[in-house]
Order: C-alpha cells, then sequence, then structure tokens
C-alpha cells in the first residue's frame, strides 16, 4: 500500500469539501454586510417591479420608453426588456437574490442563533466570590438571604434553578433568544413562498363585454412551471358591468357582477366585484382594474335592434373615446360616427364630414340622412386583471411568523447569579437587552433584600390592616 492509498489520504480528500464549507464559505454567508447588501439590492428591484409597469407588450414599452430622451438618461425600453424589467419578479438574478439572501439567514440560524439559544438554555452555578467580578451588575451583601433572594425573584417571574442552600441562578425572557430565530423563520417562509409564486404562478388581462362569458385565455405573463389546465374546467360570465358616477360627472365605482359556471353551464361560484374586492376561486383571483365601451345598439326606424361595435380611438393623450361608423343605407354609400366618451348615455353624431349632427342619450332617436337613428344602449365591457399565485398563503403565513418573531425578540434575556457563603450573599446578573431597565431592577431587588426588617414591617401591617379593617 502506498501512501497516496492510505485511509487517511483518502478521509483528508472527503474531508475537503467539508472543510471548505465551514472555514470558507459559511463565513461569508453568515457576514452582515453582505445580508444587509441582498436585502437592499431585494428591496430596489421591488421597487422598480412596482414602478415599471409589468408584463406589457412590447410596443408599450417602446411607447413609454423611448431612446430619446432616455429616462433618468439611461432607462429605455431595450435596457428594460434586455434587463428583464418589464418581469423583474420571474428573472434569474431576481430569483438568485432571494436564495442567497435566504441562505445566507439559514447558515446564520443554524451558526449562530442555534447555538446563542442552545448556550442561553445552559446554565452554571457561580461558587466563588470572584466570579461575579466579571458581571456588569454585582453586588456583595452583609444582609439578605437565598430564601429571600427566592422569593422576591419568584414575583418577579424568574425561573430559579437552586440545587443546594448556598448557591442560585435565576432567569427570564428566555423567549427573547428564540425571537430572532422566529425572525429567520418567517422571512426564509416569505422568500420560499415568493419563489414559489414566480415560478408557478401566471397573470392574465381579459377585456370582456356586459353579457359575455369567456374562458381565461390571454396570458401575459407566466412562470417556467405554471399550469393552466384547470382554467379549461371552468368559464366565467359577466352578468353585468357598470359604472357609478358622481354628481359633478366623475367615475365614483365600477362595478362586475361576474358568476364562475361549470363545464355543463351551471353556475357554481358569485360575486360583484370592483376595485379592491375581487372574485376569488380555486386559487384564481380576478380584479377589475379597467373599463371600456364595447358596443352601441341601434335601431333604424323599426327595424330589429342591430349591435355595432365601437373601437378605442387614438388622442394623442386627450382622454379616452370610442366611436363606431353607422351605415345609414344598404348599399354603404352613406353613414354617421357615432362617439362616445363614457357609460352615462350620451352619444355624439357626426355626419362624413366631420360636423356634428346631434347628441343624444340612450333611449332617444335623432334624424339622420333620412332615417330615424335610435340609440338603444350602449354597453361597457369590464377590464380584468386575473392573477393565480400558489405562493400567496406560504408568503402571508410568513409575515405572521415574522410579526410573531418580532414582538419575541423585545423581550429580555435576564440572568442573575446568587451566592451565599457565611454571612455574605453574593449577587449579580446580566441581560442582553434593556440594560437601564434592568439595572433599577437588580437595584429594586437589592434594595429588598438589604432592608429585611422594612419589608416584614409592611408585611405585618398588611396583614393587620386585612383582619382589622378601619372604621
Amino acid at each position: 500500500m502506498t501512501l497516496d492509498d492510505s485511509p487517511s489520504t483518502e478521509l483528508r480528500w472527503w474531508s475537503i469539501p467539508g472543510r471548505f464549507l465551514r472555514q470558507e464559505l459559511l463565513p461569508v454567508l453568515t457576514n452582515l454586510r453582505l445580508a444587509i447588501a441582498l436585502l437592499l439590492l431585494i428591496a430596489l428591484f421591488s421597487i422598480s417591479g412596482t414602478v415599471i409597469e409589468q408584463g406589457r407588450s412590447p410596443a408599450f414599452y417602446q411607447a413609454n420608453y423611448p431612446e430619446h430622451p432616455a429616462l433618468f438618461g439611461f432607462l429605455t425600453w431595450k435596457v428594460i426588456q434586455v434587463v428583464g424589467l418589464d418581469h423583474v419578479y420571474r428573472t434569474w438574478w431576481f430569483l438568485s437574490l432571494l436564495i442567497l439572501f435566504g441562505t445566507s439567514l439559514t447558515a446564520c440560524t443554524f451558526t449562530r442563533q442555534l447555538p446563542a439559544l442552545k448556550a442561553a438554555r445552559r446554565w452554571k452555578y457561580y461558587e466563588e466570590p470572584r466570579q461575579f467580578q466579571k458581571l456588569a451588575l454585582s453586588a456583595e451583601l452583609d444582609t439578605g438571604s437565598l430564601n429571600s433572594l427566592n422569593e422576591i425573584l419568584q414575583k418577579r417571574r424568574y425561573k430559579i434553578f437552586q440545587e443546594n442552600s448556598n448557591i442560585l441562578y435565576a432567569r427570564k425572557g428566555i423567549v427573547g433568544r428564540i425571537g430572532p430565530i422566529i425572525v429567520h423563520v418567517g422571512i426564509v417562509t416569505i422568500l420560499l413562498g415568493g419563489i414559489l409564486g414566480a415560478m408557478t404562478g401566471f397573470m392574465a388581462q381579459e377585456m370582456v363585454a356586459s353579457g359575455n362569458t369567456f374562458q381565461v385565455q390571454n396570458i401575459v405573463d407566466a412562470g417556467p412551471w405554471a399550469s393552466t389546465k384547470m382554467l379549461k374546467d371552468w368559464s366565467v360570465r359577466v352578468n353585468r358591468f357598470w359604472i357609478d358616477y358622481t354628481p359633478t360627472g366623475g367615475i365614483d365605482q365600477f362595478y362586475s357582477d361576474m358568476s364562475v359556471l361549470n363545464n355543463q353551464g351551471q353556475e357554481v361560484d358569485h360575486k360583484k366585484i370592483f376595485v379592491n374586492q375581487p372574485l376569488r376561486y380555486h386559487g384564481v383571483t380576478f380584479y377589475q382594474t379597467d373599463w371600456g365601451i364595447s358596443a352601441v345598439r341601434i335601431q333604424f326606424n323599426k327595424s330589429p335592434i342591430f349591435q355595432l361595435p365601437m373601437a378605442l380611438l387614438n388622442t394623442n393623450g386627450q382622454g379616452r373615446i370610442w366611436g363606431s361608423w353607422i351605415p345609414t343605407k344598404p348599399d354603404l354609400s352613406e353613414g354617421v360616427s357615432l362617439i362616445a366618451k363614457d357609460l352615462q348615455g350620451m352619444v355624439l353624431i357626426y355626419d362624413a364630414t366631420g360636423k356634428l349632427v346631434d347628441t343624444v342619450r340612450t333611449g332617444m332617436a335623432a334624424k339622420v340622412n333620412g332615417v330615424n337613428l335610435k340609440i338603444v344602449d350602449v354597453i361597457g365591457s369590464t377590464g380584468l386583471q386575473i392573477k393565480s399565485d400558489p405562493g400567496i398563503p406560504m408568503v402571508y403565513s410568513g409575515f405572521a411568523v415574522l410579526m410573531l418573531g418580532t414582538v419575541m425578540s423585545y423581550f429580555s434575556h435576564s440572568q442573575i447569579w446568587a451566592l451565599q457563603k457565611g454571612d455574605r450573599l453574593y449577587v449579580g446578573g446580566k441581560t442582553n437587552r434593556a440594560q437601564v431597565a434592568f439595572e433599577q431592577e437588580v437595584l429594586d431587588i437589592l434594595d429588598q433584600l438589604s432592608s429585611p426588617s422594612k419589608n416584614d414591617d409592611q408585611t405585618n401591617t398588611t396583614e393587620s390592616l386585612a383582619s382589622n379593617p378601619p372604621l
């Protein structure tokens, strides 16, 4: 057997990865500066994903983020699409930041927080007076006893450990040592929920006319593991869409009355949605985000009622209006244009030369090109944003755990040692936070120990008053 083939050499080769992990990688992962830098980067890119519209078409970014002039001197549609700022939360680099941050927190939990908790749960007695000198707070008394100290600490909700009559250890607030671990668990849970949602969720947008039934198909953004098979098992009918207006003509609120239908056309869910009140069904959420005008219903003289589509017109940012061209002769040689800007029922009628002919409301008629044109109704359409995010329950749970851990972290872990040696009583203590409050507590305890006769007099007076109340 050669030296290279010896078991000790083989063992050393197997130990290299573990040694590299402990000595090289773990110190980097548990570095506080790295964690803060990752957190700031995640916050920065999360803000960018909120400010920059996500999941829009390339034409949208070309129109809103032109190359000349570039926003802030560098932000153009090319930068947005190359870097992935149009879908920040699903880019490989953002997910890598989340994974790295979660790994850093996990490493810190196992290498620092758990050992700190384990150390806090262990205790040792101080059996020599010199051991109290290293404590930030310590005192030597010629009065008092361990029994008196035991009673005082019990009233202050300390957990007491005492093996014999001359040494004592007490602590409280161990939950404060558990708090940081719970905080880390909450943050990691939030990160896992975000990654799960980014990889398996999707977002769709639909513009549906009032009275129509649709299945979710227009998916604009989806994770690589997203599944849309369940969308084929049901459909949604927009029973009615309407808008409530303020007395001044502004939009107060817009509503969609919606029904979820199974493959047999039976209603399995129903809800009236509006802004901040979505419809949720089988993990898919329907948000009310937009509105439009889809069609106009008209009648010529006593003809049947026709429904003609209305299209959104380009006004160069001067507001939204919808228009439609209506033929007034069978050979389509003449016609008029109908213009509407809202669902309050007012329609403007223009002739072929662009001259305003009349202004009518729904239910009214106007004489144009020799025929009686009646506006029966203006049909609105609801703009829906549809999202599926399986990670949301995990994210909400993570936030709940995070808040719980934050509250737990506010508890101070306080420790007190005592030693009775002859007629001398040594008392000392330390805490991990709220130092001033702990100092005051220790001073109060020492004051009670140094004045036992006064305490006894107060106790006897209280008992006397209780048995013989004054008239």
